[in-house]
C-alpha cells in the first residue's frame, strides 16, 4: 500500500491554513486550490485582472505538480473557481494559451468551472488540479 505524502515547493506559495500544497498518494496527486499570489513575497497579485491572475494561478499549480513528480501533461482535472461569470471569456482565454503551451498532444485535461466567492475579496479565480504520475 502506498504512503501518503505531503508535497511542498518553495517555488508555488505556501499554505495560509492548515493543508498541504498538495498530497501524492502512490500515482494519484491532489494540488491543493491556488490563486494569484507570488511565492516569494505571499503577495496576491494583479488586482481587477482575471486573465493575469488565472496565468499566475496555473503557474502556481504548475509548480505544485512539478514537486510531486508529475509534469503538468501528467495532469487529469482542474477545477477553476471564479467569483464572476462576466470573467469567463478573459478566464478562458488565459486558461487555454497556459494549458495548450504546457499540455503535449492533442488531450487536455478535465475542467469544471464554478462561480463562487473566495477566501479573499482580491481573489478572482482559484483552481485546483488532480495529476497522475506517469510512471
Amino acid at each position: 500500500m502506498s504512503e501518503k505524502i505531503a508535497v511542498r515547493t518553495t517555488a508555488a506559495p505556501a499554505p495560509a491554513h492548515t493543508f498541504s500544497q498538495g498530497v501524492r498518494k502512490g500515482p494519484f496527486v491532489q494540488v491543493s486550490g491556488q490563486g494569484p499570489v507570488d511565492p516569494v513575497t505571499n503577495e496576491y497579485l494583479y488586482p481587477g485582472d482575471v486573465a493575469a491572475q488565472t496565468v499566475r494561478t496555473l503557474e502556481n499549480v504548475k509548480a505544485i505538480v512539478e514537486a510531486s513528480g508529475a509534469s503538468f501533461d501528467d495532469v487529469v482535472m482542474l477545477r477553476v473557481y471564479l467569483t464572476k461569470r462576466e470573467d469567463f471569456g478573459l478566464m478562458n482565454e488565459a486558461y487555454g494559451e497556459f494549458v495548450g503551451k504546457h499540455t503535449q498532444g492533442d488531450v487536455l485535461p478535465s475542467r469544471t468551472t464554478v462561480f463562487t466567492g473566495l477566501p479573499r475579496e482580491e481573489m478572482l479565480v482559484e483552481i485546483d488540479a488532480v495529476a497522475i504520475v506517469s510512471e
